[in-house]
């Protein structure tokens, strides 16, 4: 027999009694690491046990020189904005593809993105040039051009096979994100958005020192409503704090169901705390809004296609667009520039 798919009285008073207050951590924060530039790296207290300790206490000591060249070769980009989300699963990906179609549906904005999760780069998938590789000339490394307006780099372009997996260690993956700022020939562009993999480790440090000096706007925090989502969220705006890094604002993706038949929207992760709005609320940042859950969103971006073109008059796009001209918002931009009112 089939098991029953009825909610017990029992889950149906938890659903309908969220918690109050979301949990908060209480043990003490550990020791910062004091950073690979410092003189005290790989050898501070803090360093013990981290696999990179001899790396750091034999490294050059001083400001990186490849800084002032990763500057220069990024001068010409109007807006950088970090994609985080501290969790795995959430869609963070998908939500940087669909914010990057979003900016290209303004003929007049020259976008980018680069992807920076090195052991699982989705976003070439997402964006339709996965069997695309890189192009090499005097300027540098181009990026694939998915259109005319609409650039990609990822580590993915540089796999003989696209099953291939990536075994590197912090350093190797270092080297990487510091070629696709120093050696990709971005050009002039609008927005270069920077897709993050999950967590706070060297991948989000190693963005965060190259582009320090060439400025970045800020970053999106992308989050699902139900507390687990939430905890690692928590610590990613913890961690743009101690990074110097504006929070934009939180986006709650997957934020209910939306039939796309009779448009009834069903909540399909529970907001037992109260979801991203009420975690914007904690923390004193903005909530740029809430994009349902909708199946032709995976469907887009397994056959590589713009969600916005196909499906421009669905819930889930309505509601990305607010999210969009929000973002440009808090970027000190006019959203009907970065956007057009429909």
């Amino acid at each position: 027999m089939a098991p029953s798919l009825e909610v017990s009285e029992y889950v149906q008073d938890v659903l309908s009694h969220p918690l109050k207050v979301g949990p908060k951590l209480v043990a003490p924060e550990p020791e910062h690491c004091p950073g690979p530039e410092s003189e005290s790296a790989g050898k501070a207290d803090s360093c013990e046990g981290c696999p990179n300790q001899a790396i750091c206490a034999s490294a050059p000591k001083g400001p990186d020189p490849d800084i002032p060249v990763i500057t220069e070769r990024l001068s010409g980009i109007k807006h950088k904005v970090l994609i985080l989300s501290g969790k795995g699963g959430v869609g963070k990906s998908t939500f940087s593809s669909l914010l990057a179609y979003a900016f290209a549906t303004n003929p007049d904005s020259t976008v980018g993105i680069m992807d920076t999760d090195i052991c699982g780069p989705s976003i070439p998938k997402m964006m339709g040039v996965e069997a695309e590789t890189i192009h090499v000339s005097g300027g540098g490394w181009s990026p694939v051009w998915v259109q005319d307006n609409l650039g990609v780099m990822s580590v993915q372009f540089m796999l003989p096979n696209r099953d291939d997996a990536v075994i590197w260690r912090g350093p190797k993956k270092n080297g990487l994100i510091k070629q696709f700022l120093k050696d990709v020939e971005w050009g002039d562009m609008d927005f270069l958005l920077v897709d993050t993999p999950p967590g706070t480790s060297d991948e989000h440090l190693s963005v965060n020192s190259f582009l320090k000096e060439s400025g970045v706007d800020g970053a999106v925090v992308v989050t699902t409503p139900q507390e687990v989502a939430l905890l690692d969220v928590r610590k990613e705006i913890d961690f743009c704090r101690k990074a110097g890094i504006k929070v934009l604002g939180i986006v709650e993706n997957m934020s209910g169901f939306v039939c796309p038949k009779c448009t009834h929207e069903s909540q399909i992760f529970q907001a037992t705390t109260g979801g991203a709005r009420a975690l914007a609320k904690e923390t004193n940042i903005p909530f740029l809004g809430a994009v349902p859950l909708d199946p032709r969103i995976g469907i887009a971006a397994d056959y590589g296609e713009s969600f916005f073109d196909a499906w421009p008059d669905s819930p889930a796009c309505s509601a990305l667009k607010v999210v969009v001209r929000k973002v440009a918002e808090e970027m000190g931009l006019r959203p009907e520039t970065v956007l057009p009112e429909d």
